[in-house]
């Protein structure tokens, strides 16, 4: 595995900006996951001790994620809420599926709420914070193509023969805040700059 840039470490846990094309399960300690295309802050405990510290955080919702995305076409509001359910997609395994709270299927599923922003639009996109206030697997991707608005350069979730930004590879989803109490109790937030190869397909797009 290349050299990860290093954002923050101590002796419970490493903070890293993992880069595209890196898979978070990669780490056997890491405390969340990042899918392998998504940039960003990751944070890996350093013993069982800080993992088991670190999940409850973020089983408990009392963690802050803070991701950059752009998608395809525009919102018809500036912020807002998605709030749905969430399963795998009997149609295609390696896809988490929308249900709603009435649906026959909707029993096991699990509550997923997503919360967005419009931060710059542009021609054909809008680039938007999103910060997920649960973490299901795929949940922003999934939610976005939900609303129709698929995040841009994401292969699996986008609708078919989906023209993304020239020059990107692939999905501009960016982990660029979270905000987490240490074990030492110390309250702190980590950041990551968006990219370089993000940061080009926006230029590509002004």
């Amino acid at each position: 595995m290349e050299k990860l840039k290093i954002i923050y470490e101590d002796d419970d846990l490493v903070v890293y900006d993992k880069p595209a094309g890196i898979n978070s399960d990669d780490f056997p300690l890491r405390a969340h996951r990042l899918d392998k295309d998504t940039s960003g802050v990751l944070v890996v405990a350093k013993n069982e001790k800080a993992l088991e510290f670190l999940q409850k955080q973020f089983e408990e919702r009392k963690t802050e994620k803070k991701y950059i995305a752009l998608i395809v076409g525009h919102l018809n509001r500036d912020e807002g809420n998605i709030e749905t359910l969430l399963g795998r997609s009997p149609g295609d395994r390696r896809k988490q599926k929308v249900y709603l709270q009435n649906e026959p299927e909707a029993g096991d599923k699990r509550l997923a709420i997503t919360h967005f922003k419009l931060l710059q639009r542009f021609e054909n996109y809008d680039l938007i914070e999103v910060e997920p206030k649960t973490g299901r697997k795929h949940q922003i991707r999934a939610h976005l193509s939900y609303l129709g608005h698929p995040i841009a350069g994401d292969k699996l979730y986008s609708f078919k023969n989906q023209k993304g930004p020239g020059g990107l590879k692939r999905q501009f989803l960016h982990a660029s805040n979270l905000r987490i109490t240490l074990p030492n109790g110390k309250a702190c937030e980590f950041k990551s700059e968006l990219p370089e190869d993000l940061r080009e397909s926006l230029k590509n797009l002004n």
